[in-house]
């Protein structure tokens, strides 16, 4: 059985500095890596996505844990979800504050809290009593945030982000897949926002049936299209996770002019990416082969 793993940076300008936009990509080449380490000391499309999605999160010049984008009143309010395809069990936070990792929360949530999406102080309360490592907020910041330029999307101006959102999509050698996304919004969001990346079947989706999806972009458009649940069936009816990821993105532009980006893996192993934005940075690793990256 062949086993892969595709994760990307965030579909954005990447136009500003060509430097962070070559860091993106080979910390997506080192989230690939990782997650491929795993599958050759067995471990499963879950551990792998988590592993990888970890390395995205410490990326300081990606927005997702460290990196992340404080909202209207300086505040770091984080995203995350994580997908199992073999039977479809999911944990989702949004809101969450002060933790390096959120997607690492996310799945004890989908393993330990008896439910699939905690928000808020609800989450945060939640990672208290499993004594999930905290952090301060500006551990989670940087200096120079990496707002790009103004952009046209969505019937509304708004500031595109170099890089936003992570995710990893993967599938293992026992056929299951698995997907995860991660994010830390969008600049100065107001408090509470949240976007698709922890909504199941938008922000990502995992079907040992059809694929596993990972999105990013405009969530106010992506989650309008539940694009990644859109690309699972795309490949139901018989395309490839790449002609997917296509048809997904034209959805998106046709039915409300977003902007977004996509990786997805297929039930036989075929990986693709798609996006409508300058550039998004991915990698991905399928069996022993080298790692591909680009932007």
């Amino acid at each position: 059985m062949t086993f892969a793993i595709i994760v990307h940076g965030g579909a954005g300008g990447w136009n500003r500095s060509a430097a962070r936009k070559q860091e993106a990509i080979a910390a997506c080449a080192q989230a690939a890596e990782a997650g491929r380490a795993i599958f050759q000391q067995g471990g499963s499309a879950v551990d792998a996505v988590e592993a990888a999605v970890n390395i995205l999160e410490d990326c300081p010049v990606l927005d997702a844990g460290r990196g992340s984008y404080p909202n209207a009143e300086g505040n770091v309010e984080m995203d995350a979800l994580i997908m199992d395809g073999q039977d479809l069990t999911m944990g989702a936070i949004a809101a969450i504050q002060r933790v390096r990792h959120p997607i690492s929360l996310a799945r004890r949530v989908m393993l330990e809290s008896g439910h699939n999406f905690l928000v808020g102080a609800g989450a945060d309360a939640f990672a208290d009593s499993i004594g999930f490592e905290r952090c301060s907020v500006e551990e989670l910041l940087v200096d120079d945030l990496h707002i790009d330029e103004m952009t046209v999307a969505a019937g509304g101006v708004r500031m595109e982000a170099i890089g936003d959102t992570v995710g990893a999509v993967a599938i293992d050698i026992h056929g299951n897949v698995a997907a995860a996304t991660s994010t830390g919004g969008t600049a100065n969001k107001r408090a509470g926002r949240v976007g698709d990346s922890p909504l199941v079947g938008s922000g990502a989706y995992a079907d040992n049936w059809t694929a596993a999806v990972s999105a990013t972009g405009y969530g106010e458009a992506l989650m309008r299209v539940v694009i990644s649940k859109r690309v699972c069936d795309f490949v139901g009816t018989g395309l490839s996770a790449r002609a997917a990821c296509e048809s997904a993105i034209r959805v998106l532009e046709e039915r409300t002019g977003g902007v977004g980006g996509l990786i997805a893996v297929d039930a036989r192993g075929q990986v693709g990416w798609a996006y409508n934005t300058l550039a998004m940075p991915y990698a991905y690793a399928v069996n022993n082969d080298p790692v591909v990256s680009d932007s």
